[in-house]
């Protein structure tokens, strides 16, 4: 007789059988739609969500999206747009916040023409990642930077700065209450994922770039994570640390907890400390997702 785990791997093996075999899924066959991919602007999918399997797409009700004690993931169909706070011609959706148990806040800001950021609460630090159109960024020495896709700032608490978008653009926009220490400050960041080095991750194979300086001053880090086709996370990993995800492009399988989930580009997860977790890229293409992680902090 078979054990409740072999069970349980084959079930999970024979569900996303069914769900590749299904017209539009996960792990369907070359499509129209694949081959317009190449021609499309980087991170499309994000901001052009579609929903898998395609016969779902109208059904009244429907959704990808869970809440659970610790994790959840929230998909583009559950977004709830509204004007975000202060800033001018921009809908926000907020993905995570302190009220499901983070200690940060994550959203999406949809800046439209002579848009403007405004600026976070007392004591705040702020990352922001660009997936579609592209902005223009002062601080209040008068120094500005284009930020386009792919490209990225982090900016400390209580640092004057504007956001502008002449058309539309699409941030990410992580934020946290800086944990501070005595004698350490952080200072403005602003780069993109391809100036970034990629880094040893001994016993796994996917590939790993962090976007932040692997310093003290810092309290969290942003990882971007890319697995080919077929690649998955060596370790199961349970740990005290708190994760935000955006998928940026391709698909795949995200175990939280006892749950499996099909995951795809626009695909939003939260991890509370210590759920297990374990990612597996499926499809035909490349997995990039983006990761917020606290690091440099006693847990105390």
């Amino acid at each position: 007789m078979q054990s409740p785990q072999v069970l349980l791997v084959l079930s999970v093996t024979l569900s996303l059988v069914t769900i590749g075999a299904t017209d539009g899924g996960f792990c369907s066959a070359p499509s129209i739609l694949d081959r317009e991919t190449s021609s499309k602007p980087m991170y499309w999918k994000v901001t052009n969500p579609t929903l898998s399997p395609s016969h779902l797409q109208d059904l009244p009700g429907f959704t990808r999206s869970v809440y659970k004690r610790d994790h959840a993931l929230i998909t583009p169909e559950s977004h709830v747009l509204s004007p975000l706070p202060e800033w001018t011609n921009t809908l926000g959706a907020y993905l995570i916040t302190p009220a499901m148990g983070s200690h940060f806040v994550m959203y999406l800001a949809n800046m439209q023409e002579n848009a403007r950021s405004a600026l976070p609460p007392h004591d705040v630090e702020r990352f922001i990642f660009v997936v579609q159109g592209s902005a223009m960024l002062t601080n209040a020495s008068g120094v500005s930077s284009k930020l386009m896709v792919d490209s990225y700032t982090y900016l400390p608490p209580n640092f004057a700065h504007s956001l502008r978008a002449e058309g539309s653009a699409t941030l990410v926009v992580f934020e946290r209450r800086y944990a501070s220490l005595e004698n350490h400050i952080t200072e403005q960041i602003v780069g993109s994922t391809d100036k970034q080095p990629l880094l040893e991750t001994p016993g796994e194979v996917f590939q790993l770039r962090k976007l932040l300086p692997q310093a003290v001053p810092f309290d969290f880090n942003i990882h971007i994570m890319d697995f080919q086709p077929g690649e998955f996370l060596n370790v199961k990993e349970v740990h005290y640390n708190q994760h935000g995800l955006l998928l940026l492009e391709g698909q795949g399988i995200y175990r939280l907890g006892d749950s499996w989930y099909p995951v795809q580009a626009g695909d939003v997860l939260w991890m509370a400390p210590f759920v297990p977790q374990w990612y597996a890229a499926l499809g035909k293409t490349r997995t990039r997702y983006l990761l917020y992680k606290d690091v440099n902090r006693n847990p105390l």
